[in-house]
């Protein structure tokens, strides 16, 4: 949309207001899907609630692709944005309930490379399909993302279901057989499905292929538990995910990613081909090191990844904010700010992506408890996209108010309570089964004991051959919190 608003400003001849809002409205549209995902998620398994995103996706690119005014645009617009709300909820939680906890990083921040892969090739075709006539470039533009909504659901087809989605059901035989194949060992697929049959509250001898389960899990009752009677530990949780998701967002990415033609212009560069180009090298560099992070997430761990990363958006942020606000005081071209001003943009994509950017989805998906997990995942993205949603359809209004670089200012001062806050609130997750979360949340910053004694029981279970009932046993649950 970035490269296409360029061009459907200058064939439906409409306002910044209306390109504005065009921008940042499948963000809040996207709300709708988030809100039903969680629940369909549960009630006809994660596996089909992608096709069903992909089928939604399908629909949204056409009618944007054949849209004869801008009413018609903003309904493709509202049909993409509840896929991208499935989406965007589905895809992480999916990844790791399938993933072994020595790869689930990796795994799970996977969604986040190809969004990024995606922005880059929808930068490359907006500079490709730039060349053709103005009414028939931008329809393309938009139209031709319903490819990769084909090979998405048909490819899913082919791809297991969730274990822990199985197991709720009471289907042990099929779930069985996935984390068999998906685990690092078929002992780790034994404790795997333990500690699941155990947060599912099915007995441990229960071993025939379908059990009876004494409600089978379609998401009843969860509202409940996250939000009017929440143990310390969900509670700790909650705030947790749905403070990562908005920080990731209110630091300004989507103003970047969206607007970053404008942000060129302002910093000197005037040619429409030039800004295209330009917007190139972002998604480049977005894809670049989001490939990177990938690789670090299960060897540096969590927290080393996204204070780093957190900590260099501010200092790109703050250094943009200097460099535009000299440009726009200034009545002749500063070469060198505009150079740096580039530069900086580069800097801030580069920083979010290798740790903000896919640290978020990784771990909002991951702490959740298994019941509560689609739900409760759910709201995270439902705040990531009001709060993207606000970014992208105020940042015009915003740098017309403050200047281009107070803009970057207000977005530094942002990422700098984000640094704090995630110091302060987050645990360290690496290589932790996602049946032991419960454990290393509810004690804010003593989780490091937490950690530790989960480290002492995993000891006792390799001694042992098996899950110990010792007085250190660490027993979850989502019903009251042990200490």
């Amino acid at each position: 949309m970035s490269g296409a608003a360029i061009f459907i400003k200058k064939d439906l001849k409409i306002s910044d207001t209306h390109i504005e809002i065009l921008m940042g409205i499948l963000n809040l549209y996207s709300l709708l899907g988030s809100a039903a995902a969680g629940r369909t998620s549960d009630w006809i398994g994660r596996r089909y609630t992608i096709v069903l995103a992909g089928a939604i996706f399908f629909a949204g690119a056409l009618l944007m692709g054949f849209a004869t005014n801008y009413s018609f645009l903003m309904f493709g617009r509202f049909v993409a944005g509840v896929g991208v709300g499935y989406a965007l909820m589905i895809a992480p939680v999916y990844t790791a309930e399938v993933s072994p906890a020595s790869s689930r990083g990796f795994l799970t921040s996977f969604p986040e490379v190809f969004i990024n892969a995606g922005i880059l090739l929808g930068y490359v075709s907006n500079y490709a399909f730039s060349k053709l006539p103005t009414h028939l470039g931008w329809r393309l533009m938009l139209g031709v993302g319903s490819i990769p909504s084909v090979l998405l659901a048909v490819g899913v087809l082919a791809m297991p279901e969730s274990p822990r989605w199985l197991v709720m059901q009471g289907r042990l035989g099929e779930a069985k057989k996935v984390l068999d194949k998906t685990s690092d060992s078929l002992d780790e697929a034994q404790l795997r499905l333990a500690d699941i049959k155990e947060a599912a509250g099915i007995p441990e001898h229960c071993t025939d292929d379908i059990v009876e389960v004494s409600k089978k899990s379609h998401g009843e009752g969860v509202w409940k538990e996250l939000l009017v009677h929440p143990t310390p530990a969900v509670r700790h949780i909650l705030i947790s995910a749905i403070g990562i998701h908005f920080f990731q967002q209110a630091s300004g990415i989507d103003a970047v990613v969206l607007y970053s033609p404008r942000i060129f212009e302002k910093a000197g560069i005037k040619s429409d081909d030039q800004k295209l180009l330009a917007t190139v090298a972002v998604g480049f560099v977005k894809t670049i090191f989001i490939l990177t992070a990938t690789f670090l997430l299960d060897k540096i761990g969590r927290r080393p990844l996204l204070l780093s990363s957190v900590g260099g958006m501010v200092l790109s942020l703050a250094t943009l904010g200097v460099s535009l606000t000299i440009i726009d005081q200034s009545d002749e071209k500063l070469m060198w700010a505009v150079v740096l001003s580039i530069t900086m943009v580069l800097s801030y994509v580069a920083f979010f992506s290798i740790g903000m950017g896919p640290i978020t989805w990784v771990y909002s998906s991951e702490i959740f408890p298994l019941k509560l997990r689609a739900q409760g995942s759910s709201m995270g993205v439902a705040v990531n996209r009001v709060t993207s949603g606000v970014i992208s359809m105020s940042f015009i209004s915003l740098y017309n108010a403050i200047t281009i670089g107070g803009s970057f200012f207000l977005f530094a001062g942002v990422a700098t309570v984000a640094w704090i806050f995630f110091y302060t609130m987050l645990p360290e997750t690496q290589g932790r089964t996602l049946e032991d979360m419960e454990v290393l949340f509810g004690k804010f910053h003593k989780w490091r004991a937490a950690n530790a004694l989960l480290k002492k029981k995993e000891q006792m279970e390799l001694v042992n051959g098996a899950s110990t009932t010792t007085d250190d046993h660490i027993q979850l649950g989502t019903k009251e919190q042990r200490n």
